[in-house]
């Protein structure tokens, strides 16, 4: 059976996996085939700073067509995440500061991520780890005003900030 990895790896562990369970560990990271790539093969790292550093680094490199990869199976905020897989995991734990949303917040939540959809035809991504609700909804409504080229770089570098909290999550020195 496949371990999931959504957490508690020792980095040399992570070294020491065959190259494809090392793609699927840093996936969830975030699901750019380049970046994790440039990832699976720079092993090993000195430490779990280093793997970060190196993530960053490559993070700034994504084009749009990689963010819009990346976001094609992530969850809308707000939405239950029901599936089980250590993506899934990562998500429901963000994510949770959701569950205590008024009905209120909730609903122009939905409202806004439809808004977002139709207007740059992706889900709205946010680091939603350490927010809450409305400060989740104040931010989607002031990035519907973005532009749509400055958009998809705000999306881009949270979905790096996602990236590197997982990591921080997972790996272990």
């Amino acid at each position: 059976m496949r371990r999931r990895y959504s957490g508690g790896v020792q980095l040399s562990e992570f070294h020491g996996l065959p190259p494809e369970e090392a793609r699927a560990v840093v996936t969830v990271w975030a699901d750019v085939p380049a970046w994790v790539s440039r990832i699976v093969d720079a092993r090993p790292f000195p430490s779990v700073e280093a793997v970060t550093d190196l993530a960053a680094d490559a993070a700034r490199e994504w084009s749009e067509a990689d963010l819009d990869a990346a976001l094609a199976q992530h969850p809308r905020i707000g939405a239950r995440v029901a599936e089980t897989s250590a993506e899934a995991d990562h998500s429901r734990r963000e994510q949770a500061a959701m569950a205590s949303a008024s009905g209120d917040v909730a609903a122009r939540m939905a409202a806004g991520n439809a808004a977002y959809e139709e207007r740059f035809g992706r889900v709205f991504l946010i680091r939603a780890a350490g927010r809450s609700p409305e400060e989740m909804l104040a931010e989607l409504e002031r990035r519907l005003e973005n532009d749509p080229s400055d958009e998809w770089r705000e999306a881009a570098a949270q979905l790096a900030e996602i990236a590197l909290l997982r990591i921080s999550q997972t790996l272990e020195d």
